[in-house]
C-alpha cells in the first residue's frame, strides 16, 4: 500500500498520498487538500512547498550537495566543460564524443544575431542596465524565429540557438554601450573562449586567451548552469506553465534574476566591498555590525538560503580564486578587503554557528573582477550560465503529461462586502 499521511480538520481525518522522490525526500501530495476540506495552505515564499517534481537537479542544503542529473557539480567542474554540461541538463544525459562535437559546431553556426538587431541595441539609453537590455532583446528574437517547430530535431535546434546567441547579444550590448564596435565570434574559438574575445578584443590592443581565464569562465558557467527551482527558474516554469513561447518565458526568467538577492548577489558584493573601501572603515567594526541585528547593515556574498553548511559552489569557486588572482597579479583593495572578511568567517564562532560562510556570489563576484569583466555585466554573466537550466525546466514542464497552469491561492484580508458610495456623498 502507498504511504498516506492522515490529517484531522474540524474533527474529521483526512488521508493524502506521500511522493517520495529519488533521493529519499518526502512530500504530503495535497493536489484535492482545496476541493475535500475546503482549506489551502499558506506559506510565504514557498520554502515548504513543492511545485513540481522534476528529474533535472537535486541539492541537498543540509549536505551540501548539488548534482545535474545525478552527477556531482564537483565532477562537472572538474572534468566537463559548460557546452557538454548544458547538453547533460537540456537532453538528460552526457553526450558522446560525436554529439558533442555536432554540437559544438551548431553552436559556432547559430552565435552571429541579425544585424537588424543592432539597430535595437543603439536605441538604449546608454545608461540602460544590460539585464533590460537582454531581456528585451531575448524577447526579439521571438520576431527572427517566430515559431517552434514540431520536430524534436528543430526543436533542439532552438535550445542550442539560444545557447549561442545569448553569449553574442550579452558581448554586443557591452560593446554597444562602451562606444566600441561590435566583435563577431570567430570559428576557432571555444564557447567560452569566443564570449572572452568578443568582450575584449580590440583593433589596437588585441586579446591575448589565457586557458585559465577561459577554465575560469567555463567552470563558473557550469557551477550556474541549475539550481532547482529558485525565484528565477521558478518564474520560468510558472510563464512556461501559460503555454507562451520559450523566448518569452527565458525573458522572464532574466528579469526575476536581476534582482540584487538572486542574481545580482554577486554585484552586491562587489558594492558593498567598494562602499566598505570608499568609506574607510575598519574590517572589525565592519564585522561588528553585521553581528548587530539592530544595524540595518548586512555583509553580502555570505549564507545562502538552502544552503545550511558550506555552498559547495563556494568552495569550487575559491580554488578558482586561489588559481586565478595570482596570476593576474591583481592590485585590487577591494580584493584584499574580500580575502579579510573571508578569514572572518572561516574563523569567527558568530558566522560558523549561524553557517554564514561565503557562498558562490561572494567568490564569483571576486572573480569577474580580476578577470575584467565590469560590474553591471555580473547577472548577465550568471543568466547565461543559468540558460541551460532554464531550457531544460521549460522543456520539463512542456512535456509532463500532469500539467496545469500555475494558478497558486491566496488568503483574503481586505474588506468585507462594502456597498458603493456615490461620489456626492463622500
Amino acid at each position: 500500500m502507498s504511504e498516506v499521511v492522515k490529517m484531522i480538520i474540524e474533527g474529521k481525518t483526512y488521508e493524502f498520498p506521500v511522493i517520495v522522490g529519488a533521493e529519499g525526500e518526502k512530500a504530503f501530495d495535497i493536489t484535492k487538500l482545496r476541493q475535500q476540506t475546503g482549506y489551502i495552505t499558506m506559506d510565504p515564499g514557498f520554502g515548504n512547498t513543492g511545485s513540481c517534481t522534476s528529474a533535472i537537479t537535486f541539492m541537498d542544503g543540509e549536505k551540501g550537495i548539488l548534482r545535474y542529473r545525478g552527477i556531482p557539480v564537483e565532477q562537472l567542474a572538474e572534468h566537463s566543460s559548460f557546452v557538454e554540461t548544458s547538453y547533460l541538463l537540456i537532453n538528460g544525459r552526457l553526450p558522446n564524443r560525436q554529439e558533442l562535437i555536432r554540437t559544438s559546431v551548431q553552436l559556432n553556426d547559430d552565435s552571429l544575431i541579425h544585424e537588424d538587431m543592432q539597430i535595437f541595441y543603439q536605441n538604449f539609453p546608454r545608461r540602460a542596465h544590460p539585464m533590460g537590455i537582454l531581456s528585451a532583446m531575448l524577447n526579439a528574437l521571438k520576431s527572427f524565429y517566430p515559431e517552434l517547430q514540431d520536430t524534436e530535431e528543430e526543436i533542439n535546434r532552438t535550445f542550442l540557438r539560444l545557447l549561442s546567441k545569448i553569449r553574442t547579444m550579452a558581448a554586443m550590448s557591452y560593446r554597444i554601450s562602451r562606444g566600441h564596435k561590435v566583435v563577431y565570434p570567430r570559428a576557432d574559438y571555444s564557447y567560452c573562449a569566443n564570449f572572452l574575445n568578443m568582450m575584449f578584443d580590440s583593433p589596437v590592443r588585441p586579446y591575448e586567451l589565457d586557458p585559465d581565464l577561459v577554465e575560469a569562465l567555463n567552470v563558473f558557467w557550469i557551477l550556474h548552469g541549475d539550481h532547482e527551482q529558485n525565484c528565477s527558474t521558478a518564474a520560468v516554469r510558472v510563464v512556461g506553465s501559460g503555454r507562451v513561447n520559450l523566448y518569452a518565458a527565458i525573458s522572464a526568467g532574466i528579469a526575476a534574476l536581476w534582482g540584487p538577492l538572486h542574481g545580482g548577489a554577486n554585484q552586491a558584493v562587489i558594492e558593498m566591498l567598494t562602499s566598505i573601501h570608499e568609506s574607510g572603515a575598519d574590517i572589525n567594526d565592519v564585522v561588528r555590525r553585521a553581528k548587530d541585528k539592530d544595524d540595518p547593515f548586512r555583509l553580502m556574498g555570505f549564507g545562502h538560503r538552502v544552503y545550511k553548511t558550506y555552498d559547495p559552489r563556494a568552495k569550487i569557486m575559491k580554488k578558482m580564486c586561489d588559481t586565478v588572482l595570482p596570476k593576474l597579479k591583481v592590485s585590487d583593495p577591494l580584493l584584499e578587503i574580500a580575502k579579510r572578511l573571508e578569514e572572518v568567517a572561516l574563523t569567527d564562532p558568530y558566522f560558523i554557528d549561524k553557517n554564514l560562510y561565503p557562498n558562490v556570489d561572494f567568490y564569483s563576484g571576486i572573480v569577474l573582477r580580476a578577470m575584467g569583466i565590469p560590474t553591471e555585466m555580473f547577472t548577465v554573466m550568471f543568466a547565461i550560465g543559468r540558460l541551460p537550466g532554464w531550457i531544460s525546466q521549460w522543456k520539463e514542464g512542456a512535456d509532463d503529461p500532469n500539467w496545469k497552469i500555475s494558478r497558486p491561492r491566496q488568503v483574503y484580508t481586505g474588506n468585507t462586502l462594502t456597498d458603493y458610495i456615490p461620489i456626492d456623498q463622500r
